[in-house]
């Protein structure tokens, strides 16, 4: 990589990382999970120690935390409120330790006092106390200058007013953590993303009494400035701060050597489901002060501590309930019901089990500790069951062979290619019989991928659906605009743009009318490829009356599998139904016959990674406005993969070992340019 090249990826990092602090620090609204910001973090340090020539003011080696906000006075800290340097294993811990040693120049083994701390996942919070009396309480803010927020953080219970103990220093600014236990935050949690973000955005409401209305908590944990004060190390200063009148974290041990640290990392970790606040890692101080004071801080952070992150991907919690949910082809899930956690910046209350199978094959059993694992946009899952902690109180899950919202028999199909009965259990109602079933075919109905109706969300379609307003989808297209202007939360404007959204999609493509009809089986692409051979709705119609589904045999890529699914959706006379009123309805578009030419025409593409600026769902389609088509593996029909952020790296490597054309966004689009 040249110099130039090194330049650019450096500042290109910078700015990103400036701007997710805006979103983090300022707005109290981050875009990322923590992982993906430590790892952005992560990665501009190890350039910087690479090539010493690359250096920003915006760097994480200089700055701390974000210029604080316009709405507040700002006041500098008198001792710099520095961040935390990070560990993720037992290796980055005997590395710390080292360079204290080394710093220290000492020679001799000896095993180093340690304070262990859970940490907290708050916003750091300054308390001055003058003669025993709280005069300013401060943010972060960018480490050197903080947030003067005194009268919101007196409105929080733990926080002394006034000391009056004689061994209270004269001056002294304690340093603790704001947060929001997990009961309470489930009160409040349609408000907030998370019990950081909650935390953070109430301490910097403008009025107190909003402040007030908010369960704050404060946890003491260190010093910044003192005057007066005869404490020699962290543990007893932990034990004189509760003495004071301030809450310590009840966790908190005092540890010698690196293989006990790694001991009680492991032991918080299995403890984590059971506590009411989130914690994010350990840290590790040095537990007496004046060796802290002789190995001092690097630019932005102490060399006398550490925080020792958990997974980013995964977290222990408990099995509180399980519950089954039923999707639109009738299949039951069954979902875990889990004791809050913070995995990677998310509060994660819910975590799919899969199928019955996976519960037997792992048995996995109501009030069990369990792994739980997430990562990105996957939904959680449940790894394995911790057997070590099961008591008499965990209970055996008896899968249901009813559906819980029909009363239909639920069956295992036979599945004709791997020649055995499938794991998921479904419910064997057909049409729009179930409840469950019918509710989430709407709601596929007017999805983005499908009608695309805008403010017809999953929230309105389960409201319509109680209040008796649709059972079918062409419903949606009679509904009742004066009856639903007097419903709470509806107005005149509301109803307006709604009414305005649904006449807008009673023009839509064959090809999305197909998908929209929730065949099993039968996804988009899938749909295109019906849409193109049959060319109408006429079409599709006169065949659904024949019944000679078997012709759809000659297109190429429809196989038994999708045939058998639209036989069984027009067996159905409800289907049919639904069918011949939405024709009535609503304008379907004939299928638009491929124009060819171009330079995409006959072009095969595949897409890995997040796109910016533009949804998979457009992209996809300008490829095939353009003669090119989307395929869905990395083979030798494929000719182009295109790149966004966060590729897999899977199908990188697949596509090199077949010579596979690699574009980036960039590339791809230059592409489609040269076509317009």
């Amino acid at each position: 990589m040249t110099k130039k090249k090194i330049e650019k990826d450096y500042k290109e990092k910078i700015k990103r990382l400036v701007k997710l602090n805006q979103f983090y620090y300022e707005k109290s609204d981050p875009i990322v999970e923590d992982n993906e910001y430590d790892r952005l973090k992560h990665e501009i340090l190890k350039l910087e120690r690479q090539y010493d020539y690359l250096k920003n003011k915006s760097s994480p080696s200089v700055s701390i935390g974000f210029r604080p906000s316009k709405n507040f006075t700002k006041v500098a800290h008198k001792v710099p409120m520095l961040s935390l340097a990070n560990a993720f294993n037992q290796d980055d811990l005997v590395n710390f330790e080292k360079k204290i040693m080394n710093f220290i120049n000492q020679k001799e083994v000896v095993e180093i006092e340690y304070s262990a701390e859970p940490k907290i996942d708050g916003i750091s919070a300054s308390l001055i106390y003058k003669d025993g009396q709280f005069v300013t309480g401060l943010s972060r803010g960018d480490g050197k200058e903080g947030e003067d927020i005194t009268e919101n953080l007196k409105t929080i219970r733990d926080i002394p007013h006034k000391i009056v103990l004689k061994d209270f220093p004269e001056e002294i600014d304690v340093r603790g953590e704001i947060f929001i236990q997990n009961d309470d935050f489930k009160k409040i949690s349609n408000k907030f993303a998370n019990p950081r973000n909650a935390a953070s955005g109430s301490l910097r409401q403008k009025n107190p009494e909003e402040t007030k209305k908010i369960p704050l908590k404060f946890i003491a944990y260190t010093y910044g400035y003192e005057k007066g004060m005869k404490i020699s190390k962290q543990n007893e200063f932990l034990k004189r701060l509760k003495e004071w009148g301030f809450k310590v974290n009840p966790l908190n041990k005092t540890i010698k050597g690196i293989k006990n640290l790694m001991k009680n990392y492991y032991e918080i970790e299995n403890k984590r489901g059971n506590l009411n606040f989130d914690i994010d890692g350990i840290v590790y101080k040095v537990n007496d002060f004046k060796l802290q004071k002789r190995l001092g801080n690097v630019a932005n952070a102490p060399r006398w501590a550490v925080a020792h992150k958990f997974s980013a991907n995964s977290g222990i919690s408990i099995i509180e309930n399980i519950e089954i949910q039923i999707g639109r082809t009738g299949a039951l899930t069954p979902v875990a019901k889990i004791k809050p956690i913070n995995i990677g910046g998310v509060v994660v209350s819910n975590a799919t089990l899969h199928n019955e199978e996976e519960i037997i094959r792992k048995d996995i059993r109501i009030g069990d500790t369990v792994l739980i694992e997430r990562a990105g946009d996957v939904i959680p899952h449940v790894i394995s069951v911790d057997l070590k902690l099961r008591n008499e109180k965990s209970k055996k899950f008896s899968f249901p062979l009813k559906c819980p919202s029909c009363g239909s028999k639920t069956v295992k199909e036979y599945n004709y290619t791997t020649k055995k009965e499938d794991a998921v259990r479904r419910c064997s109602s057909e049409g729009f019989i179930c409840e469950k079933i019918s509710i989430e075919k709407i709601k596929h109905f007017v999805s983005k991928e499908a009608l695309n109706i805008d403010g017809f969300g999953k929230k309105i379609v389960e409201n319509f659906w109680k209040l008796k307003l649709i059972r079918l989808p062409q419903d949606i297209f009679k509904l009742d605009y004066a009856k639903i202007e007097n419903l709470d939360g509806w107005g005149k404007l509301s109803v307006s743009n709604l009414k305005y959204s649904i006449n807008l999609r009673k023009t839509i493509s064959f090809d999305k009318f197909i998908f929209a009809l929730g065949i099993r089986h039968i996804g988009l692409e899938n749909a295109k490829l019906i849409s193109k051979n049959l060319k109408s709705l006429k079409n599709f119609i006169s065949l659904a009356k024949s019944r000679k589904f078997d012709d759809l045999i000659n297109i190429d890529g429809i196989g038994e599998t999708q045939i058998n699914s639209i036989k069984s959706f027009f067996m159905n006379n409800t289907n049919l139904k639904v069918l011949n009123e939405l024709n009535e309805l609503i304008f379907v578009k004939d299928a638009i016959p491929s124009k060819g030419g171009g330079i995409l025409n006959n072009k095969t593409f595949m897409f890995t990674g997040k796109l910016e600026g533009i949804s998979r769902a457009e992209a996809k389609s300008l490829i095939e406005e353009n003669s090119g088509s989307i395929i869905s593996n990395v083979s030798k029909k494929l000719n182009y993969l295109v790149t966004g952020e966060k590729p897999t790296k899977r199908k990188i490597d697949e596509a090199k070992k077949m010579k596979i054309n690699i574009l980036s966004q960039k590339e791809w689009l230059k592409m489609l340019n040269k076509t317009s």
